[in-house]
């Protein structure tokens, strides 16, 4: 008989990449998956109002191109995105303030890609990032994921606090600030025009690139509109700006730009060609359908007067709600109310309770890149109607009353 062949022991597979086992899911999108039931009233997730999307004259939109154009719309494109788009696109940010061309523009997958576009194109593992503290949650996983040292920038009720900020900047020798100075997620907080101008005064004296991230600019239904940083003297020609689609037309169609210096926005588009070539060309094609026959404003206008109900109906009902000695926000746009609870309250370990109630928030403690807050917590009251957000708070208060208070 030939000799029995010896048994082969399979070698392990190999270990997954450290940025990959350092990262961690997003602890807003595990809360979401856990209140997905019907019957849960959140105030979690940042998800625009579905009843306000204009599904009429998005639908008419992808109608038109593919009963025009349906070559075109469903074909690759270019990496830079669709030259209707961006030189629309570029209009708009133009009447805003900021004089743009369609060339100064690259469209992204969401503006989200657009910051890890950036974080390719900038970054280099062990380069030092600031971040506002608390911070937009994705933003830190995409450092994390490009292997950055992340050093939070402490704010205050008026944002990030720039004296802090020249300090840190001087100390740490980062290369880049990532900032959402309008409408903060998560805290709804927006910059003076003093502190812009500090700030970029600040990067142009420190040498360091800004990450000026505007999903919710368009959001405001109060008070005087605030210049772009990236229109301040000094940041001009250091400052990459992050728009997007999602909040304002619909944020299934993934559109999102990323307007940067010309050497800063090829390094961004090499960069997108290894990420996914291009955006999607059919979802491009009709946003700038969109753009040219409907009338963005005028929906913008009816989102906004929804908004300002739902900010009241949230706001308003916070006193009754949460416990007495807790501090809350009152935005003038954006989605997020951000709210404190007294010391030794603990909202990650009061939240089963809460949801067992049938009503959701997102602890603000994994927001802070720096020490958290576990008293924080971040409202958005922009999914649900005011009778639903009434109802809701109902629910919080009697989730919180009897809730003893974790060390």
């Amino acid at each position: 008989m030939p000799d029995a062949v010896p048994a082969r022991t399979a070698a392990p597979v190999p270990e997954l990449a450290a940025r990959a086992a350092r990262t961690g899911s997003s602890p807003v999108r595990d809360i979401l998956a856990l209140t997905a039931r019907p019957e849960v009233i959140s105030f979690a997730g940042g998800l625009p109002a579905p009843e306000l999307f204009d599904v009429a004259g998005i639908a008419a939109a992808f109608r038109h191109v593919l009963d025009r154009e349906p070559r075109r719309a469903l074909q690759y494109s270019t990496s830079e995105g669709d030259p209707a788009l961006r030189a629309a696109i570029a209009a708009r940010t133009t009447a805003r303030g900021l004089p743009t061309g369609a060339d100064d523009l690259l469209v992204t997958t969401g503006s989200q890609q657009g910051l890890s576009l950036l974080s390719t194109a900038l970054l280099e593992p062990g380069d030092v990032v600031l971040v506002e503290d608390p911070c937009y949650l994705a933003a830190l996983q995409i450092f994390s994921l490009a292997g950055a040292r992340v050093v939070p920038v402490p704010t205050d009720d008026e944002g990030l606090d720039p004296a802090a900020l020249d300090e840190i900047a001087g100390r740490e020798n980062p290369k880049l600030l990532y900032v959402i100075p309008t409408f903060q997620n998560p805290t709804g907080r927006t910059l003076t025009a003093e502190r812009r101008a500090a700030v970029a005064e600040i990067a142009a004296r420190r040498g360091l690139w800004i990450a000026e991230d505007d999903p919710y600019g368009e959001l405001r239904f109060e008070g005087t509109p605030q210049r772009w940083l990236a229109s301040f003297p000094g940041a001009e020609d250091r400052t990459a700006l992050l728009g997007s689609f999602s909040k304002v037309m619909a944020p299934g169609l993934r559109l999102g730009t990323l307007r940067a210096p010309a050497a800063l926005r090829r390094a961004c588009t090499v960069a997108k060609q290894a990420a996914d070539l291009h955006t999607s060309t059919i979802d491009q094609a009709a946003a700038a359908r969109y753009l040219a026959a409907a009338d963005l404003d005028a929906h913008l206008a009816r989102v906004r007067s929804a908004y300002l109900e739902r900010r009241n109906a949230l706001v308003d009902g916070l006193a009754a709600a949460l416990p007495e000695g807790s501090r809350w926000n009152r935005p003038a746009g954006g989605m997020f109310v951000w709210a404190t609870l007294p010391a030794g309250y603990d909202a990650a370990a009061l939240l089963p309770e809460v949801v067992r109630h049938d009503v959701a928030y997102v602890p603000g403690a994994p927001f802070f890149a720096g020490t958290p807050d576990a008293t924080a917590v971040r409202l958005s009251f922009v999914t649900h109607a005011p009778d639903e957000i009434h109802e809701g708070l109902a629910r919080l208060r009697k989730a919180l009353e009897g809730a003893r208070r974790y060390g």
